[in-house]
């Protein structure tokens, strides 16, 4: 029985002394490389280190010393087109993007230069893939450059009241790729810029003055002076209403069931809404208290015996 037993041990070593063989040759090839590895590293900090290192603490001195001009340039940047007075806050912040960006890609470039790395493959690649993106992004460089308009013809500002891009409401922001307006019933609307650029712009605020309008009938037997007369005081009596240029009140024309007369008073944009309700209301009240009629839309039928 022992013969046996000791038959198995050595039958079980010598079947594991082949994988411990190749595990223990496989270690100290890895070994060996890995030192073989260390000792080129060593030579090559031997040879390099120095010049390396110096390298290092240069492209450092380099990002710090940049980092403080691509700040001092793009406030003074901002400083001069502020001082200009013709560029409003939405040029003024993307001309400084930009230059704030450019300086930090040329600064990169300059210190990956110094640490030896090659740049120009770099280049040529983005330049592909610039070109690549240009036409995955059309819509977006699109609005980009519709932006760029805006931003040099200011056509309105951020708090104006505009219709622009089929949308009417008031400017909350302004970007190169978007505006966002509040409409009436305050609903928040982002408008690209190429919609905007691409239809008429209607800015109900860029001057000092409105002009408010109200039709109103009046019966073809009522007096055109009295109603006038009436019409007119209601416009002067109002507070919000400008003195210059002068109310007026004149006949627009002849309709079916009653003679149209238009209202004409100026206002301060922001009193627009406030001032046409006002009035509306004002001028049924006085022609009612005057006798001054506003038909009902009739239609007379005459009927002859066959």
């Amino acid at each position: 029985m022992n013969v046996m037993a000791q038959q198995t041990v050595s039958n079980a070593v010598a079947a594991l002394q082949a994988p411990v063989a190749e595990v223990t040759n496989a270690l100290a090839a890895e070994v060996d490389g890995g030192r073989k590895l260390v000792d080129s590293a060593l030579k090559w900090l031997s040879e390099n280190g120095p010049s390396y290192l110096v390298s290092v603490l240069v492209s450092l001195v380099l990002l710090l010393v940049g980092a403080r001009l691509i700040r001092l340039v793009t406030n003074s940047a901002r400083k001069a087109l502020h001082r200009t007075g013709r560029v409003n806050e939405l040029l003024e912040t993307f001309v400084c993007s930009v230059v704030h960006k450019g300086c930090w890609a040329l600064l990169l470039m300059v210190v990956a230069q110094r640490l030896g790395i090659n740049v120009a493959p770099l280049i040529a690649g983005l330049g592909v893939t610039g070109f690549i993106m240009g036409f995955a992004f059309q819509e977006s460089l699109s609005n980009l450059a519709a932006g760029m308009m805006i931003a040099l013809n200011q056509p309105f500002k951020v708090g104006d009241y505009v219709s622009a891009g089929g949308v009417e409401g008031a400017v909350l922001e302004l970007n190169m790729m978007a505006a966002t307006l509040a409409t009436a019933d305050y609903k928040k609307v982002i408008v690209p810029n190429k919609v905007i650029w691409g239809t008429p712009i209607t800015n109900f605020t860029a001057t000092d003055r409105r002009r408010v309008e109200v039709a109103v009938g009046i019966a073809y037997g009522v007096d055109i002076g009295l109603a006038k007369r009436v019409a007119l005081d209601v416009l002067r009596a109002h507070a919000q209403v400008l003195a210059d240029p002068l109310p007026m009140a004149e006949v627009m024309s002849m309709g079916d069931s009653s003679v149209n007369l238009v209202l004409r008073a100026w206002v301060k944009p922001a009193d627009y809404w406030a001032v046409y309700f006002a009035l509306t209301q004002s001028v049924k009240e006085a022609f009612d208290r005057n006798g001054v009629a506003i038909p009902f839309p009739q239609l007379d039928v005459h009927v002859k015996n066959g």
